[in-house]
């Protein structure tokens, strides 16, 4: 009896609210909520107006039917419900990404015949794609950052009406069919199983759209041989390169023998001078041999004014001692305040050092930490870097509690998250794609002049002996396939990265003990958490008091987890992984928003009554 009056009264509010509002809609939507519950509250009760005061839902401007529906990042954790958001009829848009939702794509959804826009990006669905047939109405799909599989289906071909196709960063396979769409504006079919020729249709997009996969973008050279007159002048070619080349070698290699023995020369009188004046100590003057201002080598655009001598001599400080040496603050005599690192157990030869600083000190970029100098020796091997006074990521996380500590708020975090994957992305573009950073922890990162995210000591761990950590905060960044240091991977700087994106979440350390001494793995952790009871509780408490980010943690979250997959194949690259952090949130990029806002932004007109609040939120869909 209970019951019954229960579900009498929920009616009958539903009944009286009468033509105001989409009572159907309503309906559909509290028992979708219901079924899948959100782990962040929403604001929908049945006493409140459906068009006016929920979240994350938009009404015609009549108020007859919802038109719009935005609930990214609230923590839905399971399948789509049958018979529910597809009852919505006059819905044209819908984004539910950033959450765990599961399962096939909703079969019901060939029930929305209005849709336009549809952002699911960032979830865990599986199975294949769904006939796209249906919706002729469709500007926007992204369908990204899922677990879909097989054929990219040729049905794609009657959205007439399409400008913007995510698909990356799933596991699709097969050939790319031949999808003729004159409105296409932005393609993302990168990091799939693809194989194959791209369509003469899609060989506009740029290459980027395509990457990670085993496809090529057919030419006439390309399917055809060459004839056999252009094999002889290719002969030919080469033949005379060869001649040269083995000329310039020839004259490179007396050059550098008459420098060889000029240098060594040299280099003997320094070290005997070292040797006698005992263990080199960086906070005192261990060397007045004149000779030695040529040892310390600085790169070319570097403005500082002074040489080995004056560096020896500089006041200096203790900053650290990390995996590969310690750090010192010196300060010349002209003020100058530089970062002095000796480094311990340099596994390489004076020639393969030069070599490589030369390869690290030739990178610019604003998110890497700039290497100003090096010095080689018997006794000693010391790199320059520029002093940053605000001290590491990992001294503003984890340094003193207190008044004096500064907090680093949300915006500030995702700041340096987005320069820290700019810098490894350029780093592993270098040297053909085979740059490595090797040692990527918060201690290494620091705060540039425009409050990003700056990585240090680049290049360091493929040249010294391989380190065995103990249980330390060092070896939580480590990734469990890398057991020698010097073999870092691009893959594992990728695993590293997730672990300081983990750190900066939840501000605990990649390895902790609890107040019962209990070690705590931050991965495993935090893993635990997602796959048991998906709570608030991974969050930094100190983001607590930031409002409106739950949907960017989340994003964020899934990003991280993306990085530390225990198999490395499966971590995404670090130029996807900043493209991923930009859409979280437009910090310096507003003047170029993303594919899927200028696919809108282009289509807008066509359902200008979709404006609320809540768009300008949703730049990143």
């Amino acid at each position: 009896m209970g019951h019954f009056l229960v579900s009498f009264y929920l009616i009958g509010l539903l009944v009286f609210q009468g033509n105001a509002e989409p009572v159907e809609d309503k309906k559909a939507l509290l028992e979708f909520v219901e079924k899948l519950q959100p782990f962040r509250l929403l604001n929908w009760n049945l006493s409140s107006s459906i068009c006016t005061s929920w979240n994350g839902v938009t009404c015609s401007q009549d108020q007859s039917q919802i038109i719009a529906i935005r609930l990214p990042g609230v923590g839905f954790n399971g399948t789509i419900p049958p018979n529910t958001i597809s009852r919505i009829k006059g819905l044209q848009k819908l984004s539910l990404r950033s959450n765990f939702i599961t399962g096939h794509f909703p079969y019901d959804f060939i029930n929305l015949k209005n849709l336009s826009f549809l952002y699911l990006q960032f979830n865990n669905f599986i199975g294949p794609l769904p006939d796209f047939a249906v919706w002729n109405n469709l500007s926007v799909v992204n369908l990204s950052n899922n677990r879909f599989i097989g054929e990219i289906p040729l049905s794609l071909s009657n959205l007439s009406h399409l400008a913007c196709l995510n698909l990356a960063n799933n596991s699709l396979s097969g050939e790319i069919p031949y999808i003729n769409l004159p409105l296409l504006k932005k393609l993302n079919l990168s990091n799939n199983n693809l194989q194959g020729v791209v369509p003469v249709s899609l060989q506009r997009f740029p290459k980027s759209a395509f990457a990670g996969n085993n496809v090529s973008i057919g030419t006439f050279s390309q399917r055809f041989p060459k004839s056999e007159k252009h094999r002889r002048i290719g002969g030919t070619l080469v033949l005379g390169i060869i001649v040269v080349g083995a000329f310039i070698c020839f004259a490179a290699l007396v050059v550098f023998i008459f420098v060889l023995c000029s240098k060594k020369k040299d280099e003997d009188v320094f070290i005997g001078k070292l040797e006698k004046g005992g263990k080199m100590s960086p906070e005192k003057v261990v060397s007045r041999n004149q000779d030695a201002n040529n040892k310390l080598f600085f790169f070319e655009e570097c403005n500082y004014a002074f040489d080995l001598e004056d560096l020896l001599r500089a006041s200096a400080e203790v900053l650290g001692k990390g995996t590969f040496g310690a750090a010192y603050k010196a300060v010349l005599e002209d003020a100058t305040t530089v970062v002095v690192k000796r480094l311990k157990e340099v596994a390489v030869g004076k020639k393969d050092f030069e070599q490589h600083m030369n390869i690290v000190g030739s990178l610019k970029h604003e998110n890497v930490v700039e290497l100003k100098a090096y010095y080689y020796s018997k006794d000693e091997k010391l790199v320059v870097y520029d002093y940053y006074s605000q001290g590491s990521i990992s001294a503003l996380l984890h340094g003193k509690r207190g008044e004096d500590k500064v907090a680093l708020d949300w915006n500030t975090r995702i700041k340096i998250a987005l320069g820290v994957a700019r810098g490894l992305a350029r780093i592993h573009s270098e040297n053909g794609g085979k740059l490595v950073h090797g040692n990527v922890k918060s201690s290494n990162i620091f705060l540039n002049t425009k409050q990003y995210g700056c990585v240090s000591d680049l290049g360091l761990a493929t040249i010294m002996s391989s380190v065995t950590q103990p249980i330390s905060r060092a070896a939580g960044y480590r990734a469990p396939e890398v057991t020698d240091t010097r073999k870092a991977t691009q893959a594992s700087d990728v695993y590293s990265f997730g672990v300081v994106l983990l750190e900066l979440l939840t501000g605990k350390s990649p390895i902790h003990t609890t107040r019962g001494d209990e070690i705590v793995h931050l991965v495993r952790w935090v893993h635990s958490v997602v796959r048991e009871e998906w709570t608030a509780e991974v969050f930094d408490i100190e983001l607590m008091r930031c409002p409106n980010i739950e949907e960017e943690m989340v994003e964020m979250l899934q990003i991280a987890m993306s990085c530390v997959a225990r198999m490395h194949d499966q971590r995404p690259a670090m130029s996807e992984i900043a493209k991923m952090i930009e859409n979280v949130r437009q910090i310096d990029i507003e003047n170029q928003p993303s594919s899927e806002s200028q696919a809108e932004n282009a289509t807008q007109h066509k359902i200008s009554q979709l404006d609320s609040p809540l768009s300008t939120e949703e730049g990143g869909e």
